[in-house]
């Protein structure tokens, strides 16, 4: 030990090399020691924009629609291409901040999605409108993906093994709640200000995230490697194409060649890339995590979490301000049932992770999850926001009880995969989960208000034709961004639809029906997963095999 002088520094007692010629005892300062605190904070910060602004554009949506004159599918893909660019570049954002440095990416991360935030704010009227948004969308999608998993990274490099699954459990935890913040803030953006608002709030939220990483210190450990360019472009071609499919089954319809095109030529895409990956020296994604049984669970009990988790917070809204006459403010009230379940029950989440494991936590959670969405969507055509609230709440739990358990135990048992890697697909399965929700259910609803306003209006004496027609405009006035007003005319179609609307009010919470069943299910899919975890704990220890090559694997490790 002579050769190997201890040096403290902070409090803190580390092993340093002795210096030799060349080294810092020509006069280069020493490596600061991250202060743990604050680079915990600086990484809550940067990562809430990226959560909160998963939903809260949604609340807004009637306003932008307004102003800008947005179609309804238009509306939709300002919500879809944030969460399709979130599932696309999430793996390429792991596997940068493993080659260049985590404190890097999420400086990188966070200035370009501040930057298209801005734009977004800044969209002007007119034509180029819905493209403008659509495209800054897509880049804020793009800057959180770069961002999330770099701190992901930063976290674990940071805090020791015995303080780092406390970390993360808040990280998660903590990280999961501001999504369903995000309508709560939204509203109150809204009203009391503009929709613009709800981007630019990110500025602030990006500046103070920016101080705090200069100020925690942070070291950049960059691993050796190459980028695994075409993974990526599959990757993001192969999730652009099937996403676009659902997205657009109710316009081209389930019978058209476009929409199954579209979704299966997707999927292959998607299966091109696990082969290609296979065979590569420095793949985007390392898929020997999935030999870990657990690992696999807990991707899965993320991917039918995550069908519900997104959505809900879109359909709710809506539904509160169509068929509850709900304003901005009183949906995001509406929401706040829902997020105090989900609060609560991730801290208790938490607790059965530390003491049990995660499978514990994701049965129950599942089980909560799936009782509650259907107890929740029995009681939609009450179009009583008080009966509802408990049914929310249990639905919220349920969330609560699965995000940060499952996330934080898949990140435990990264073994060949560095942390960035792992969070990279963990990351990709929740966001692309969250966009086909989006699809899907949306598909769902708007053919079910469909033939709901159809068969209403066909009683008032509309003919079928007619009726079809105007049933469709009605749909996608209410499913996209919730515009409840009645037609303007004097033609008998118009009168006959402006004498209908309570009963319209009504055929839409029956449509939303169909899509909170469909979330209840989705849960229970996710219990049959769920009761396949093995059952082991992990607690992020495990060692690290070597590479094909037989050298050791590089890692983001401490």
């Amino acid at each position: 030990m002579r050769n190997r002088p201890v040096a403290i520094k902070l409090g803190r007692v580390t092993n340093q090399p002795a210096p030799g010629p060349g080294t810092r005892a020509q006069g280069q300062a020493a490596p600061r020691t991250p202060n743990q605190t604050v680079a915990l904070a600086a990484m809550m910060f940067a990562v809430a924009m990226t959560f909160i602004d998963q939903t809260i554009v949604s609340i807004a949506a009637p306003d932008i629609v307004r102003e800008l004159g947005l179609s309804s599918s238009g509306m939709q893909w300002v919500v879809n291409a944030y969460l399709l660019a979130l599932a696309a570049f999430f793996a390429l954002g792991g596997r940068l901040a493993d080659l260049y440095g985590p404190r890097r990416i999420v400086v990188i991360g966070t200035l370009v999605f501040v930057i298209a935030s801005v734009l977004c704010g800044c969209v002007p009227e007119g034509d180029f409108a819905q493209t403008w948004l659509i495209v800054f969308r897509a880049v804020q999608g793009l800057g959180a993906a770069l961002l999330f998993p770099a701190a992901l990274a930063v976290v674990v490099a940071v805090f020791p093994v015995e303080r780092r699954g406390r970390a993360l459990a808040l990280f998660f935890g903590i990280s999961g709640a501001l999504t369903a913040v995000g309508p709560l803030l939204g509203g109150w953006l809204t009203a009391s200000w503009t929709w613009r608002a709800v981007f630019w709030i990110n500025v602030p939220v990006a500046v103070v995230a920016l101080i705090l990483t200069a100020m925690a210190h942070i070291a950049d450990r960059p691993r050796t490697g190459s980028l695994d360019v075409p993974g990526a472009v599959l990757i993001a071609v192969g999730m652009g194409l099937s996403v676009l499919g659902f997205q657009q089954a109710w316009s081209w319809g389930w019978g058209s060649w476009a929409t199954w095109l579209c979704i299966v030529g997707g999927l292959v895409v998607l299966v091109v890339f696990v082969r290609y990956e296979r065979g590569v020296r420095h793949p985007l994604v390392d898929l020997r995590v999935f030999r870990d049984r657990a690992f696999t669970v807990d991707v899965a009990v993320l991917f039918f979490a995550m069908l519900a988790f997104v959505p809900v917070f879109f359909f709710s809204s809506v539904y509160a301000q169509v068929s509850l006459s709900a304003s901005p403010n009183q949906a995001a009230l509406f929401l706040l049932y829902f997020f105090a379940g989900f609060a609560l029950a991730s801290q208790w989440g938490g607790r059965i992770l530390d003491k049990r494991g995660a499978r514990p936590a994701l049965k129950l959670g599942t089980i909560v999850g799936a009782v509650g969405f259907a107890l929740w969507a029995n009681e939609l055509t009450n179009l009583s926001m008080h009966d509802q609230w408990p049914y929310a709440a249990l639905a919220g739990a349920g969330i609560g009880f699965i995000l940060a358990p499952a996330s934080t135990d898949a990140v435990n048992r990264a073994i060949g995969p560095s942390y960035g890697e792992v969070t990279g697909v963990t990351q990709t399965v929740r966001n692309y989960a969250a966009s086909v929700g989006m699809a899907v259910f949306g598909t769902l609803l708007t053919r079910a208000m469909t033939d709901n306003v159809v068969s209403t209006l066909e009683a008032r004496g509309v003919a079928p034709g007619v009726a079809q027609q105007v049933a469709r405009s009605i749909t996608e006035s209410v499913s996209g961004h919730g515009d409840s007003r009645p037609p303007t005319g004097t033609s008998p179609a118009a009168e006959a639809t402006r004498d209908a609307m309570s009963s319209i009010q009504m055929d839409f919470a029956q449509a939303n029906q169909w899509v909170f069943y469909g979330m209840a299910v989705a849960l229970g899919l996710g219990f049959l997963c769920a009761v396949r975890h093995p059952g082991d704990r992990s607690d992020g220890t495990r060692a690290e095999p070597a590479t094909e090559d037989g050298t050791p694997r590089p890692t983001t490790n401490p």
